[in-house]
């Protein structure tokens, strides 16, 4: 092992301990922080939210963080066991004995990317089993049978398989075809699949898992039609979407991209909110719009993807990035299927100590949204909307800061509803 080769090796370890030894320490913050809180009700909140539902929301959110911590160790070990330890490796070696490669440089490549994916998938089934079976049954959210979970999983598989293997291959090929700057190349079509992705996602993937009709209500379809002329918004339509069948979790959201832009309604959503809610709920989501925070997601989207793509095509160029991570290189053939699975296993853990950054945005993004709404519908239809999404999600109202911190996207409802209150207050800024 060259000193680059082990230098990698004792920076992954760290990397990997550190990471591991912060989301347990955030983890357990959180647990005994909510702990602490569960018996009262904060004052903000005692008038609108009953103490069994602050109890349930602290002990789905206390009963969530430790199979989480369960999970994290987990992962942890199957990541060790994949590269230091010589999963991959073994892996890799069966495939290029397997006579694969005479069908050509592209297949024992692929055929590794899918074994490690139907081999990590298996391995993550029972965390996926009991999350949705027990926690989330345990607690009334999950309307799922175990048949359609397993169709559901069957469409997911089927569904991979056919989007994302052509695009695999084709910057697998990029990446022995296209010379020096292939990862330029490759970053153009990773970019463009993307942007694909967006513009079929609500017309061909989305109806393959749930049901979509145009919203019926002619009264509330008025009131957001007229909501979103006010704003200056065209959709191609109000969808209805039946998440009751799977879960009692409530949303709303747009999808699509360009002109295939649509506004989809949980069916559950709808159920749980006034005609007035549900115009703050989407005046909310077109303030992301109106500030212009798809196209800063996308950008920065875009602007990372070509800074992953630009290391990707130095490291996979260097001996010690494989064997610092336990893989011996192939002496015959390409390396290219080993250098983008080692670089997907590797990144997460580095670009771990830089997400509070971006959720720090996300906050940010969020209460201009928030202030957007309050200044196109009634301020008080979208904080009783919020109380209520909070408290059918069993959302907890008393997260510890430093975790919030580090972890959310969302700010906590005290914050959200404090700076509808007060705008311009500094001490509840994400």
């Amino acid at each position: 092992m060259s000193d680059y080769s082990f230098a990698f090796t004792l920076l992954f370890c760290a990397a990997l301990v550190a990471g591991l030894l912060t989301k347990f320490y955030l983890a357990s913050r959180q647990i005994r922080h909510v702990a602490r809180h569960r018996n009262s009700v904060p004052a903000a909140f005692a008038s609108t939210i009953s103490l069994e539902a602050h109890q349930k929301a602290a002990d789905y959110t206390i009963t969530k963080a430790r199979f989480g911590l369960l999970e994290m160790a987990f992962g942890a070990a199957v990541l060790l066991c994949w590269t230091l330890l010589g999963g991959i490796d073994a892996l890799n070696q069966a495939i290029n004995h397997s006579g694969l490669a005479a069908y050509g440089s592209l297949v024992p490549q692929l055929a590794l990317l899918a074994a490690f994916g139907v081999i990590s998938g298996a391995l993550d089934l029972p965390f996926t089993l009991y999350s949705t079976f027990s926690i989330e049954e345990r607690f009334g959210f999950n309307k799922m049978t175990f048949r359609l979970w397993l169709a559901d999983m069957v469409k997911g598989v089927l569904v991979g398989a056919v989007i994302g293997l052509p695009i695999v291959a084709l910057i697998l090929w990029l990446m022995g075809s296209a010379g020096r700057l292939w990862w330029l190349w490759a970053w153009g079509a990773w970019m463009g699949f993307n942007l694909l992705v967006l513009v079929l996602y609500p017309t061909v993937i989305a109806p393959l898992f749930n049901k979509f009709k145009p919203l019926e209500d002619e009264t509330l379809k008025s009131r957001v039609t007229a909501l979103m002329q006010r704003c200056g918004f065209a959709a191609k339509g109000l969808f209805v979407m039946d998440g009751s069948k799977r879960s009692a979790h409530a949303n709303a959201y747009f999808t699509g991209f360009g002109a295939a832009k649509r506004v989809v309604f949980y069916d559950t959503l709808l159920k749980q909110l006034n005609p007035g809610e549900v115009d703050a709920v989407l005046a909310h989501e077109l303030g992301h719009f109106k500030h212009k925070h798809i196209i800063k997601r996308i950008v920065s989207m875009f602007a990372m993807s070509l800074a992953g793509f630009a290391l990707l095509g130095w490291l996979s160029s260097q001996v010690w990035f494989y064997t610092g991570l336990g893989v011996r290189p192939n002496m015959l053939g390409a390396n290219d299927a080993l250098a983008l699975l080692l670089f997907m296993l590797v990144v997460p853990l580095f670009s771990f100590f830089v997400s509070p950054v971006f959720a720090q945005f996300s906050r940010k993004h969020e209460f201009e949204a928030d202030a957007y709404a309050i200044a196109q519908t009634d301020g008080k239809d979208l904080q009783s909307a919020l109380l209520k999404l909070y408290k059918d999600n069993a959302s907890t109202l008393t997260p510890d800061p430093v975790f919030v911190k580090f972890y959310y996207s969302h700010p906590p409802a005290s914050e959200r509803l404090a700076r509808m209150n007060h705008p311009t207050a500094e001490s509840i800024a994400p």
